[in-house]
């Protein structure tokens, strides 16, 4: 556990008390990989954009502590369990209730499915650097990973390009690609956050382009 807490240097005495909580399924696409590649990208905008870095790194160490797979009724209702799973675990650690409530708040805005608009630093570099993770190559990886796991097909083969169909991104998950994630980009709250989607955004659309290309 130690070599992997000091993975999240500087926040790494924090870490170390958070992994044990950190996750709670097997979903190898918001496993603690997952959250290691967040708080990256979050040390890099914050390290840009400033905000409370314990707060910060709490947030992202707990932001997916309760696990609600993608095809659940309950999705939309994730980021606001966590937030309250997290608030009882800080609580627990003697975190004063400001602090508390500024982690719980990170969490509770960060989801793409909660569509509650970030009001602190700390939850703006949240939501950027979750969604990060959604798209570039790590993205395209999460996409495929996710369809397997939801039992989707690659794509439609009669229609990939859904010009005679409506998207369906529970059938096939290269029709995720124009549902979400080519949508993500547009919606970043920090400036630093902004300019790395924009590289991965691009590496999207030529993923998509490319696959299309091949099964043409």
């Amino acid at each position: 556990m130690s070599d992997l807490a000091d993975a999240f240097k500087p926040h790494e005495k924090l870490a170390a008390q958070l992994i044990p909580h950190a996750c709670e399924s097997d979903d190898g696409s918001h496993d603690i990989a997952h959250i290691l590649r967040v708080f990256r990208n979050a040390m890099r905008i914050h390290a840009e954009e400033g905000g409370n870095g314990a707060v910060l790194a709490a947030a992202i160490l707990l932001h997916d502590c309760v696990s609600v797979e993608k095809n659940s009724p309950l999705r939309a209702q994730a980021s606001r369990l966590a937030a309250e799973k997290a608030s009882g675990i800080l609580a627990g650690l003697g975190w004063q209730a400001d602090d508390i409530a500024a982690v719980a708040h990170a969490i509770l805005t960060h989801s793409f499915s909660a569509g509650i608009t970030p009001e602190t630093i700390e939850a703006r570099i949240l939501q950027d650097a979750d969604r990060l993770d959604a798209i570039g190559a790590i993205g395209v990886a999460r996409c495929f990973y996710i369809g397997g796991r939801m039992n989707s097909g690659l794509h439609d083969v009669v229609d990939a390009r859904a010009e005679m169909r409506d998207l369906d991104d529970k059938r096939f998950a290269i029709d995720h690609f124009p549902v979400k994630l080519f949508k993500l980009a547009d919606g970043f709250q920090t400036g630093t956050g902004r300019r790395m989607a924009a590289e991965r955004h691009d590496r999207l659309v030529a993923f998509y382009n490319d696959f299309l290309e091949e099964i043409a």
